[in-house]
Order: structure tokens, then C-alpha cells, then sequence
């Protein structure tokens, strides 16, 4: 599959556009329109009020997650499940794109929502549903129950509440307003940043246990400097191409892709310095809005799904594995696969959400919601904690989350699962101060930054996983 190939870092210049374009009062205020506004529209140079009233009513649509809903799937039915499933995403983003092209219009006709947009929609949601329903049926002998319920979607006001928010439903009876906070373009807006200074501090971490594995392993897989990107999702979309609607950044495995089964993943080159670790390590890109475009401003996952601006090179990409406060860890069955976050986590609500953000130096402060505004010579850092506690028997799950649990407040995997090497991942970000960036992600999701996520798939061959298990155990810190 073609990989999109990075251009040059920002130039000093670059940089300064973008630190000039947001305006900070005392105390750490902010004055900015939405930094994206310009984002896929084209550059036209319109009134800066354009499209003001229309994304004051409302601003994205929002879908039940087919996906959350079902949890137990047989397998002989999940590769067509799961075709139907991204489908029905890409269902979403093609009545986000006539949303946004009639944004004016719906403002001064409702009704136009539920009969150009959200009817259709309904239509072609249900007739996916339905397949689902045949396929399971085809294997179990019965209908999955409740997914006839699915198939409405709803217009929804960025409220900034993370999610969850009520909107306009499929009749275009209008069910609430954006309010002045409202934006305009698909999103992050300048209610989206925080300066980290005036976040506070977290309280100190629980203590660990007796008996506690308190070792370290860490891998060295490379800051994704050949640039390797698609906008594809091996684990939740395999075998579809831009199953994802918006670019990722990959390390590790270069063979990953949509059509990636585990055997191309074994034979995969890799670019971790250990070549026992072939896992592949994947996450959404990080953009700049310095007016600069990448090369897939036409293309999908890019300029098509509403992901624009320039991806930026992390500075400094951390893999380490840690043990459990409550004991020992047991080895990662190879091809276990790991979804962390939700990439949907603005409609769906912040139940999944995972990604932290946060700042060099000030790293005691961590934001789920928010991105952080770093001050000068400070540097952005996004960090997933990864599940650490496997069922024991499956390597993935029909909504890839049901095999595999965070731990309990007390460190203890919960009844019937078992502690595992817990991946954490740090990245990190040399980027302008202020609202001038943001992570690519579904376009319906409006970059929020709760909706960050990460995904790994363990290629470690058995040689090195025991070296894992024996470091974190042991106590020691290895690489």
C-alpha cells in the first residue's frame, strides 16, 4: 500500500504563524476562533463569521456505536460484522460531509437535516444492521436483539461536555443549541486548550503491593521517521482500506496494514532496534494548522476526511512495559491485540476515553479532555496506559475490548483475568505554544482530544516476551 511521505519540519517562520494566531489574556485566558476553520474548506479567505449561526445550532452528527453494542460475536461471522461496521462509519463521514455542505441551509431550514441527511443515513445504517443480523443469524441460529435500535443518528451541539450530548434527531426537530462556543469547521476549538499551569497537580499514586512486579522492559521502535502512514485499522476495520477516516502514525511493523493477518505481521521488517520485537505500535498523527498542506490533502484519512494541516515527527516516542502493584505478570500470547482510548469518544461519551496530555516539566498534570497550551520551551506529551489484564484465552474480541481489562483500584486484575506486561506509551511534540495543533481523527469527531486512542498488536517472539516477563518480575530494568 502507497505511504504518504513527509515533508520538512516547520520552519522558525512556520512556527511563529502559528504561535502569533492564538492571543492569551493575563492569567492564562484565551482569545482565538477555531484553529481548524480554514481546514478543508479551501482557504477561501470568507467573512470570518461564515458559518457562524449554522454551527451555533449544531455542529456533528452522532450515531449509537454499533460496534460497543456487540459484544459477543461468533467467529465465523466477525470478517463480514466487521465490513459492515466500517461501512457503516464510512456511512457517517459521507452525511457529516452533506451536514457540513448544508450547514447554511439546514440553519435556516431544519427539516432539510432529517431529509437529506439523517434519513438517508438511517436508511443505509439499517440495511448494514440488517446484514449483521443475517450474518450472526447465518452462525448462531438467532438475531443479535436490539439492533433495529441503532440505526437512528441524531444532529448534535459541541457542547464541550466530552460527549453524550443531545442534538437534532432524524425528524429535524431542532433539540438544542451550540451556544456562542459553538465553531466553525470541523473542529478543535479554542475551548479545547487549557494552560497547563493552571491545572493541578494529581495526588501521588497508590503505593505498590508486596510481591509486586516493579520491573521495566523498554523497546526502542524509532520516532517514525521513514514516515509510515495509513489511514487504515488492522484490529477494528481488517481487510477494509481508510477503515479509520484519519491517518496513523506507525513504528514498529512495517508490513502493517489493513490486509495484515498474523503471518504477514511475523515476516514483517521492523524498525525497533530488537528485532525479537516485530509488534506494531499505532496511533493518530498529530497535525500542525501552520497553513502548510501534507501530501494527502486529497487523499483518504487527509484532506477528504476533513484531517488537514502538517503531520508532525514526534521528538521522542517512549514504548515501556511495566508490572502490575498487585503481583506477578504472565507473558502476552502473541498476536494479542490492544485497543486503548476511544476514537469516538465525543459522541459515544468518555466511558473509554484513555489518552492523557500534558507538558515537559509539568508532567504531574495530566488532561483527559483537553489539549494542553505549554509555555515556551515546554513540549507537548500524549501518553496511553494500555490494558494490563488478559482473559487468559482470547487474543482479541468482537468489539476488541471484552479480551483484555484495565485493573481494579487495588491493582488486581478483576475475576478471571490475568496481570500482563502493561504497555505505556509516551510521545512527545515539539509544537508552537497555544491552540495550533491537533490530533486527526473521525470527522464527525471533531479532533477533540478525547477521542485519542492507541493501538498495538504484540509480535514479540517468544525468546524476547520471557526476557519481559523475567525483567519486570525480577525487578530490573532492561531494553
Amino acid at each position: 500500500m502507497a505511504r504518504t511521505s513527509r515533508k520538512k519540519r516547520s520552519t522558525l517562520t512556520n512556527r511563529a504563524v502559528v504561535a502569533a494566531a492564538a492571543l492569551f489574556l493575563g492569567g492564562g485566558g484565551l482569545i482565538a476562533v477555531n484553529v481548524y476553520a480554514s481546514a478543508g474548506e479551501g482557504g477561501s479567505g470568507g467573512p470570518p463569521g461564515q458559518f457562524r449561526n449554522a454551527a451555533r445550532q449544531m455542529s456533528t452528527i452522532d450515531c449509537p456505536d454499533a460496534g460497543i453494542a456487540l459484544p459477543d460475536v461468533p467467529d465465523g461471522a466477525r470478517p463480514e460484522v466487521d465490513r459492515e461496521l466500517a461501512a457503516m462509519d464510512t456511512q457517517i463521514t459521507d452525511a457529516y460531509r452533506e451536514f457540513a455542505d448544508r450547514k447554511e441551509r439546514i440553519a435556516r431550514d431544519p427539516e432539510l437535516a432529517g431529509n437529506a441527511v439523517l434519513g438517508p443515513l438511517r436508511s443505509r445504517r439499517a440495511a448494514s444492521l440488517d446484514r449483521i443480523g443475517t450474518a450472526v443469524e447465518r452462525v448462531e441460529g438467532r438475531r443479535p436483539q436490539g439492533l433495529d435500535g441503532l440505526a437512528g443518528c441524531s444532529l448534535r451541539a459541541d457542547d464541550n461536555d466530552g460527549g453524550g450530548g443531545q442534538g437534532q434527531g432524524d425528524g429535524g426537530q431542532d433539540g438544542g443549541q451550540g451556544g456562542d462556543q459553538g465553531q466553525q469547521g470541523n473542529g478543535p476549538e479554542a475551548s479545547d486548550f487549557v494552560d497547563i499551569q493552571s491545572v493541578e497537580p494529581e495526588a501521588d499514586r497508590p503505593r505498590n503491593r508486596r510481591g509486586a512486579s516493579r520491573g521495566t522492559f523498554t523497546t526502542d521502535c524509532g520516532r517514525n521517521e521513514n514516515g509510515k502512514f495509513n489511514p487504515d485499522n488492522v484490529i477494528a476495520a481488517p481487510g477494509v482500506s481508510n477503515g479509520a477516516h484519519h491517518m496513523h502514525d506507525y513504528v514498529g511493523n512495517q508490513a502493517t496494514d489493513a490486509f495484515a493477518g498474523d503471518d504477514q505481521l511475523a515476516a514483517g521488517e521492523t524498525t525497533c532496534r530488537n528485532q525479537g520485537d516485530r509488534s506494531t505500535y499505532y496511533w493518530p498523527v498529530l497535525r500542525l494548522q501552520n497553513g502548510q498542506d501534507e501530501n494527502d490533502v486529497d487523499a483518504d484519512g487527509g484532506g477528504r476526511d476533513q484531517n488537514t494541516g502538517e503531520i508532525q515527527t514526534p521528538s521522542q516516542v517512549t514504548l515501556k512495559f511495566t508490572g502490575s502493584p498487585a503481583g506477578k505478570v504472565t507473558a502476552m500470547p502473541r498476536f494479542l491485540r490492544i485497543i486503548t482510548g476511544d476514537a469516538k469518544a465525543f459522541t459515544n461519551g468518555d466511558a473509554n476515553a484513555n489518552a492523557s496530555w500534558s507538558c515537559t516539566g509539568f508532567e504531574d498534570r495530566q488532561l483527559k479532555d483537553k489539549y494542553p497550551i505549554c509555555p515556551e520551551g515546554s513540549q507537548v506529551v500524549r501518553s496511553f496506559a494500555f490494558q494490563s489484564c488478559w482473559d487468559g484465552q482470547n487474543t482479541d474480541s468482537a468489539n476488541h475490548r471484552t479480551h483484555v481489562a484495565f485493573a481494579q483500584d487495588d491493582g488486581r486484575c478483576p475475576d478471571g483475568f490475568r496481570a500482563i506486561p502493561q504497555l505505556v506509551q509516551r510521545i512527545v511534540y515539539d509544537v508552537p505554544p497555544g491552540p495550533g495543533f491537533a490530533v486527526d481523527s473521525f470527522p464527525e469527531q471533531l479532533h477533540k482530544p478525547v477521542t485519542d486512542h492507541g493501538d498495538f498488536i504484540n509480535v514479540f517472539d517468544d525468546r524476547l516476551m520471557k526476557k519481559v516477563v523475567s525483567c519486570i518480575n525480577g525487578g530490573r530494568k532492561c531494553r
